[in-house]
Parts: C-alpha cells; structure tokens; sequence
C-alpha cells in the first residue's frame, strides 16, 4: 500500500502555486550607447526578458539599445509560489556591458575597452547628442575603444611572428582594429582562406609555406632555396 501511494506521488506531483507577475514600472528605462562596429546579441538565460540585441555602431552614428526592467525567479519549495525578483534597467545595462567587455583581450575597462556605456532613462539619439555630457562621454569612450585597438593590432603583431605566419593565430578583433584603424597593409590582414598551410617535414604541425622555420619544432625546410640569417650573424 505504502509502495502504491509512493508510485502515484512520483507519477502525478502537486501542480505549483500560479505565478503571478508584478507590473512592470514603465519609467524604469536605460539607454545602452554603442560605437562598437559589430552587431552584439547577448542572451541572459536565467533573466526575463533575456535576450539583447545591440546594433553596431560608430562614433558618427551611434547605436542604441533601451533596457527595462527585467526578473529572475526562484522556486520556494512544494505547495508555495514563486518568487519574481525584479531587476532594474541600470543593473540589467551595466551587466550587459560589463559582460560582454570584460572576456575580451586587452580590455581593462579602464583605458582600453570597446565603446559601450549607457544613460539613465530612455532617450533617443538626437536628444542625446544635443546633451554636452553626452558628447563628452561619446569622445571619451572612443579614445578607450581607439586604444584597446592599439592593444590588439600588437598582440596581433606578436602573434603572427611567434607563428610564423600562421593566420589562424589572428584574432577576428584584431583584424576589426586593424580595419578601424586603417592599417588594412598589416600582412596578416590578408583573407586566411587564401593561405594554404602545409605539415611540417619534421614534426606535422601545419605552417605557413611562406616562412622556412616551423614554429614548433624549430626544423628548417630542406626546400627552401633562399638565405637565412639569424640575430647576431
């Protein structure tokens, strides 16, 4: 009888509670500002609403976004309701940005960082640019999006003399950077899909043909024709 009862407890648990939403507060707005030139979706799935959707944007022509209030919801045990915790539109926009900016390479969200802030309330661009504040802000964050470009067209230097030209060691930012920076002449800017990489005669690992030394195992390549001369000679 016991083993019964256990069975049907199993099969049919007790519907929960309805959940009931509270109103949203319809003057809780933020405006997110964007002169990142790429299109950023960012999805928060323990939030409701959750997903956002920034449109790229530059220093002439801003993007926005506007964020309200959005809820997370936590489960309080059998027979009780739900829970709703609203999330104001600040916390919801400094997340979004800090998020999206802190996992990416050399950013420290202090002198280098992609050109995202956001404003309290809902505005439109042509309010925000008649602002003085505004257009303070708008040229002190492009002087921190310009320098995290610097940042990244070096470690891209970096990266492709250690690989010897591998064009896979290339960031996809860094070559954004490179872009906005007009410096479109860097070698490896060059589409990588036009760079056949070949396996190394000595250790397999894949190498760019152009450059006699692999980067792995140090072997030179018995078919190159041409001098090589190394520091001190």
């Amino acid at each position: 009888m016991a083993t019964e009862q256990f069975r049907q407890r199993a099969e049919f648990p007790p519907p929960r509670p309805a959940l009931t939403r509270s109103p949203k507060n319809p003057i809780d707005k933020s405006t997110i500002v964007s002169i990142y030139p790429k299109e950023i979706i960012e999805r928060k799935y323990t939030i409701e609403p959750g997903i956002f959707q920034i449109p790229a944007g530059r220093l002439e022509n801003p993007s926005i976004l506007v964020v309200g209030t959005s809820s997370w919801y936590t489960y309080t045990g059998e027979n009780r309701p739900t829970i709703e915790v609203p999330v104001s539109s600040t916390m919801i926009a400094d997340a979004l940005i800090g998020d999206f900016c802190r996992g990416m390479l050399e950013c420290d969200m202090v002198d280098a960082r992609p050109g995202l802030f956001f404003v309290p309330g809902e505005h439109t661009i042509f309010e925000l640019k008649s602002n003085e504040k505004f257009k303070e802000k708008l040229v002190e964050i492009a002087a921190k999006q310009r320098e995290w470009f610097s940042r990244l067209v070096r470690i891209a230097d970096s990266l492709w003399a250690r690989s010897n030209g591998n064009p896979l060691s290339i960031p996809d930012d860094a070559r954004l950077a490179a872009e906005e920076l007009n410096l479109k002449d860097k070698p490896w800017m060059v589409d990588f899909k036009t760079i056949e990489l070949v396996p190394c005669f000595a250790c397999g690992s894949l190498k760019n043909p152009a450059f006699p030394i692999c980067a792995v195992c140090r072997a030179i390549d018995p078919t190159y024709k041409g001098e090589i001369k190394f520091a001190g000679q």
